[in-house]
């Protein structure tokens, strides 16, 4: 999930972007009030930390006067989102922008169906207001997930962005249901690091390394390499062993066949038999 910061605050965007987690900003004219400097000003500083979607509020309530505002504020900056509040005037204000390239962030939008009205003209962030709903009564996620299930139905381009959030509890249910982003003030981000059984665990290991006895110098020496000079002089002194060449005028292997073993004689004397090797003497 994409997340955002919602402020004008120039230190709290910084430290957001030396976190390495922010996707985004999103402005209002409440922010920009607070940081005490011009409009285009604090837009101009913030283009300059953050390489992402920057939104800028118009305040006309009229088409023509939303359109002069949205194509100046366009003009400050490519990453500039102009929003635009709805209401029948400001979604004529986002056909007509979004068919100039303008990309619009549709606000203060508090029911499913003003949503559909908005991803028709072509809008490309819609902003329902979460805990504003939660304070009057009403469950605000049950808006958010009507409103998924709608742009996924017709498949809409217009990305679903929670806003109004007022603690970390709202950050996991928009990423449960599927927004597509969540933009929140500068405590709530920071808030989604915390834990206590994460402060206690890095603790308890703390401890545990401060008691593990330091290394011994002298019994970790690490051999030294050997000098390349000494390599290659060593392989010098490695000398080839010379294979004697066999000679075509080698005699050839003379193989003597040895004597034939004397033949046995069958003699018959008395109707009796015997063995006995021809040449040699008869028994008496």
């Amino acid at each position: 999930m994409i997340l955002f910061l919602d402020t004008a605050n120039i230190d709290e965007i910084k430290q957001a972007v030396d976190w390495g987690i922010l996707d985004g900003v999103t402005t209002n004219p409440t922010h920009v009030a607070k940081a005490g400097k011009p409009h285009h000003q604090v837009l101009e500083e913030i283009c300059g930390l953050v390489n992402g979607p920057i939104s800028a509020e118009t305040t006309s309530t009229h088409m023509d006067g939303i359109l002069d505002e949205a194509r100046e504020l366009a003009s400050i900056h490519p990453n500039i989102v102009v929003k635009v509040p709805l209401m029948k005037e400001g979604l004529k204000a986002v056909k007509r922008l979004a068919e100039e390239g303008i990309r619009c962030n549709v606000t203060v939008t508090f029911q499913p169906l003003q949503a559909l009205l908005a991803a028709k003209v072509g809008a490309y962030f819609v902003s329902p207001f979460i805990d504003r709903l939660n304070r009057i009564g009403e469950d605000g996620f049950q808006v958010v997930e009507k409103i998924r299930k709608i742009f996924d139905n017709y498949r809409f381009a217009t990305k679903l962005l929670v806003a109004s959030v007022r603690s970390p509890l709202t950050v996991m249910q928009a990423a449960l249901v599927g927004a597509d982003i969540c933009t929140m003030p500068f405590d709530v981000l920071a808030m989604l690091y915390n834990h206590p059984l994460t402060d206690q665990g890095i603790d308890i290991f703390l401890k545990d390394a401060a008691r593990i006895p330091p290394e011994r110098v002298d019994a970790v020496r690490a051999t030294p390499a050997p000098e390349p000079a000494k390599i290659a002089a060593a392989m010098d002194t490695v000398k080839t062993p010379v294979i004697p060449e066999l000679t075509k005028s080698q005699p050839p292997v003379t193989i003597t066949p040895s004597k034939t073993p004397p033949a046995l004689v069958v003699r018959r004397s008395g109707g009796g038999s015997g063995l006995s090797q021809a040449g040699s003497a008869e028994s008496k």
